[in-house]
């Protein structure tokens, strides 16, 4: 029996589960219907290294209609609510062609983000990653991103669209999970979870383990890779690249 994720190159080393998956050209977001926007987005960074394009930034957030309407988030659930549509997967991450940036801006792949996160950590953190993946022993880096609600914490919500009743709650946290293959075949992970808020402190502040994440965000990381040393990867902290 064919399994048909491993067809996508991102999913090479796992996919976690999610209500509705959604396959695009460049990355794929696991949706959760219950929280109206994405569980978990899927990528690897700059897929196409040897296309050295670099297309301007496309801008065209809009709706995501393979996403059942009374589950699905509209920009008019963001317009007026104080919050950034903030990417899981970078639209600086996938800029060789037109449709590989455009579709970074589906809504599916949006989560309601402080500015000062989203502007800020998030997007320092998502530079520092595109930095790693550049270096040159690195043949390929694999990034999943979500959020995080803490439920012993009380939940905000976002959205008043007047097409489907569609409210958003506004996570707590997010998460995002790094590995890396080098060009000698060793496997490298780090981990991170941020508060949805402004700060000032480093990136490092926030290193976790993957296996913290998976408790957390309720999700399995790179499940297809098994054995001692990926357990140990998963539960250690490696310095920042």
């Amino acid at each position: 029996m064919v399994d048909l994720p491993s067809l996508k190159r991102e999913t090479r080393y796992g996919m976690p589960a999610a209500d509705h998956i959604l396959f695009n050209r460049h990355y794929v977001v696991g949706y959760s219907y219950y929280f109206r926007q994405a569980k978990w987005a899927l990528e690897i960074v700059d897929p196409n290294k040897e296309d050295i394009t670099t297309v301007d930034r496309m801008n065209n957030f809009r709706s995501d209609y393979r996403i059942p309407k009374m589950f699905r988030a509209d920009k008019q659930d963001y317009g007026g609510s104080g919050h950034d549509r903030g990417h899981l997967v970078a639209s600086a991450d996938l800029r060789d062609s037109k449709i590989q940036n455009s579709e970074t801006f589906l809504l599916s792949n949006m989560s309601p983000q402080k500015p000062q996160f989203n502007r800020g950590i998030w997007k320092y953190l998502e530079s520092e990653v595109r930095k790693l993946d550049s270096q040159s022993g690195v043949l390929e880096t694999y990034v999943i991103s979500g959020p995080i609600f803490n439920f012993d914490q009380s939940i905000s919500t976002i959205g008043i669209n007047y097409h489907n009743n569609v409210t958003l709650p506004v996570p707590h946290e997010y998460f995002k999970s790094i590995l890396v293959e080098t060009s000698t075949g060793r496997l490298k992970m780090w981990s991170f979870i941020i508060p949805n808020e402004a700060t000032d402190d480093s990136i490092e502040k926030f290193q976790v383990k993957a296996s913290i994440i998976e408790k957390k965000a309720g999700i399995l990381l790179w499940e297809r890779l098994v054995g001692p040393e990926i357990d140990k990867e998963k539960n250690k902290i490696n310095a920042i690249w």
